[in-house]
C-alpha cells in the first residue's frame, strides 16, 4: 500500500480507538496543510486540534443511535506535504486511491480546503459518477487569487474543470463575488444560500438536496467549517457572518448520508483562533457524518436479510 510511504505516525489516534487496516471500515487520515491560505492561516495545526478534541468528547450519537466506540476505524496519520500546492495534492490522490481501492471510507481532516481537489482526483474515473456537495460559506469558484490559479477560492473551479464530477452543490453560501456567480451558473454549479436554508427551513431545504442527490451513483461529501456562524466555529480560516446553526449542518448531513458516500472531509478549523470550541465542533461533525454512514450500513443490511 502506498500510503506507509507518505505519512507519519500519531501520538494520539483520533477517538482512540484504532483497528488494523486490514480490519477497519473508515480511513481517518490528516492533512496539515495551508500554503495558500490568505486571511487567516494555521490549517495545517488542525488535524491533531481535532484528534485532542475527539478524545474528550462522547461518542454516542442520539440522531443514529451508534456509538462511535462501535466502529472500524483506522487513523493513518499526517501526509507528508510539501509547500508546492500541487505536489502536495498528487500525494494525496495517490493515498486516497489506495484507501478507496481496498474497499474502505476515506476521512480526512485538513488543512485548507483546496485539498478536496486532491481527494476527488483519488476517485479516478469514479469521480465522473460522483455527485460532490460542499458545505462552505464561500464558492470557491474564482478562476485566480493573488496570483494563484490553484488555492484555497480556486480549487472548485480547477474541480469543475479538470475532475469533472457528475454534479457539484454548494451548501450555506453567503460570501460570493459576481464573477463566481457567473461561472456557477454558466457551469451549472447550484448552491442553497444560508438565508435560503433559513428562510424555508432545515427541513425543507435538506429535503430539496436529497432529492437533487436521488439520481447519482455516489456522493462525496466536503464539511469546510466556516460553514458554521463564527458564534459556532469562531476558529476558521475566513469566517463570514449569518451561518449555520451547527444542528442545521448536521440534520442535513444525517439526511443525505446513505451507501453511496465514498467519504468526507472536514476542513479549514485554524486552532490557534479559539479556544478549542471549533475543534470540537469539527470532531462531533465526523463523529456524527461516521455514525449516519453506520446506520445506513446497518439498514441496507437489514434490507438484505
Amino acid at each position: 500500500m502506498g500510503y506507509h510511504e507518505v505519512f507519519v505516525s500519531q501520538s494520539n489516534v483520533f477517538s482512540g480507538l484504532q483497528k488494523p487496516f486490514e480490519k477497519a471500515d473508515y480511513i481517518v487520515l490528516g492533512v496539515p496543510f495551508d500554503v495558500t491560505s490568505t486571511y487567516r492561516s494555521g490549517a495545517r495545526f488542525a488535524p491533531n486540534a481535532i484528534r485532542e478534541a475527539s478524545l474528550n468528547i462522547e461518542t454516542y450519537s442520539f440522531r443514529t443511535g451508534i456509538d462511535v466506540e462501535d466502529l472500524r476505524l483506522h487513523d493513518l496519520g499526517d501526509l507528508h506535504i510539501f509547500t508546492d500546492t500541487k505536489e502536495t495534492l498528487e500525494r494525496l490522490e495517490l493515498v486516497v486511491k489506495d484507501i478507496l481501492d481496498a474497499g474502505k471510507t476515506s476521512v480526512t481532516m485538513g488543512g485548507e480546503h483546496t485539498i478536496t481537489l486532491g481527494i476527488m482526483k483519488g476517485l479516478g474515473k469514479k469521480a465522473s459518477k460522483t455527485a460532490l456537495v460542499s458545505f462552505d460559506a464561500h464558492l470557491d469558484l474564482r478562476n485566480e487569487f493573488m496570483g494563484l490559479k490553484l488555492s484555497h477560492t480556486t480549487f472548485m473551479c480547477r474541480m469543475n474543470e479538470e475532475v469533472k464530477p457528475a454534479k457539484i452543490i454548494e451548501f450555506g453560501t453567503r460570501a460570493v463575488c459576481k464573477e463566481e456567480l457567473v461561472y456557477a451558473k454558466k457551469a451549472e454549479i447550484e448552491f442553497f444560500t444560508a438565508q435560503q436554508i433559513r428562510k424555508e427551513g432545515n427541513k425543507q431545504s435538506a429535503k430539496r438536496l436529497k432529492e437533487k442527490l436521488a439520481e447519482y451513483e455516489n456522493v462525496y461529501l466536503s464539511i469546510d467549517m466556516d460553514v458554521l456562524d463564527p458564534a459556532y466555529a469562531p476558529a476558521v480560516q475566513n469566517p463570514e457572518p449569518e451561518g449555520l446553526e451547527p444542528h442545521t449542518l448536521l440534520d442535513t448531513l444525517f439526511s443525505i448520508c446513505d451507501n453511496r458516500v465514498m467519504g468526507f472531509d472536514v476542513v479549514e478549523v485554524a486552532p490557534s483562533y479559539d479556544q478549542g470550541a471549533t475543534a470540537i465542533q469539527a470532531a462531533k461533525t465526523i463523529f456524527e457524518i461516521l455514525c449516519c454512514l453506520e446506520k445506513s450500513r446497518e439498514d441496507e443490511a437489514k434490507r438484505k436479510r
